[in-house]
């Protein structure tokens, strides 16, 4: 049976997921452990006589085979340069398979724990290590990955949610005016800043893809690796108040400065970046709402004060871009 186009991931068993690794030449003992993803569906796999491996099963309809293709080839490239990143095992020349119409790939379990951004010695040692990722980053742009801009994760996201009629009817025109608005502060702090380059990033960084061991930092996953401005890999290293993410700031950039120089003008985005992954999160979870992972996990999204707390959000975020751009080097 072919995996469902309305239920993502139907029919992905027990029994297919065993025998997707075993198309690829693992033997199997029978151990199955799912771990933590929404997006794509992860497994911890049992192997004889080995070490268990992840097999990761990638959303269909997500990425096209070259969109995946250029994320592996990217942390194959970083792992050249002994970066501590997760790359895809390569099997028969290849890193990604297919399976009974689930395409997968197959990495090594990598322990470790979630760090403590907090500290000043691991922001700083964020910090350098970000920079080396893009120094990697800045050689060449992706060619079919997509990009991390104003359109792609606020103008199509805000027209998608109102297109599908996912905000409560009495909430709506309340959600879109403050959307508008947010999208004109956008417009301002990408003007403010200028045209700031463009590089491939991880994506995503936060604690949840990155494991800390005694040797250090690396990173698990770059599913959400596209374009963008450097700094959507720095601020999502910061929490708390204005005056504490000042201070993390400070560490990050210290660590980061040692191998790259920052482009200052790139603080200009940081609320805008923050207000994009807000409206871009919440037409995430609509489109998801098919899966049943999503309405198990996220049962206040289907609610009132779910979007009544985004329009607050926003109306902050409105604020906070016009304030002067981010915390200076001072």
């Amino acid at each position: 049976m072919p995996p469902s186009h309305s239920i993502p991931f139907a029919g992905l068993n027990p029994e297919r997921i065993l025998d997707a690794l075993e198309s690829v030449g693992y033997r199997c003992d029978g151990g199955l452990m799912a771990l933590n993803s929404y997006e794509n569906r992860v497994w911890q796999i049992g192997i004889e006589d080995s070490a268990p491996v992840i097999a990761k099963f990638y959303r269909p309809g997500r990425w096209s085979d070259a969109q995946i293709g250029e994320e592996h080839a990217f942390t194959a490239a970083m792992a050249a340069e002994e970066l501590p990143v997760v790359t895809p095992l390569v099997i028969d020349g290849k890193t990604l398979f297919a399976h009974r119409g689930f395409r997968f790939s197959v990495f090594p379990r990598q322990g470790g724990r979630a760090p403590e951004f907090a500290e000043p010695a691991i922001l700083e040692w964020m910090g350098r290590l970000m920079a080396r990722i893009h120094l990697v980053g800045a050689r060449h742009p992706f060619a079919v990955r997509e990009t991390l801009d104003m359109q792609s994760f606020g103008v199509e996201p805000r027209d998608w949610l109102l297109a599908n009629r996912v905000i409560p009817p009495e909430l709506e025109s309340v959600w879109q005016g403050v959307a508008d608005q947010a999208l004109d502060g956008l417009r301002h702090c990408f003007a403010r800043a200028g045209d700031v380059k463009r590089l491939r990033l991880h994506g995503d960084c936060h604690a949840g893809n990155v494991l800390w061991t005694q040797d250090g930092p690396h990173f698990v996953d770059f599913d959400d690796a596209r374009m963008g401005p450097a700094i959507q890999d720095l601020w999502m290293l910061l929490s708390g108040d204005a005056e504490e993410m000042g201070r993390q700031f400070g560490h990050v950039l210290a660590g980061y400065e040692s191998f790259r120089e920052f482009d200052d003008r790139e603080l200009h985005l940081l609320e805008a970046l923050r207000t994009l992954r807000l409206m871009h999160h919440s037409a995430w979870l609509a489109r998801r709402w098919n899966d049943p992972a999503f309405p198990a996990a996220f049962p206040w999204f289907a609610t009132n004060r779910y979007w009544e707390e985004r329009i607050l959000e926003l109306r902050e975020q409105i604020a906070a871009m016009q304030e002067p751009a981010g915390f200076g080097r001072g």
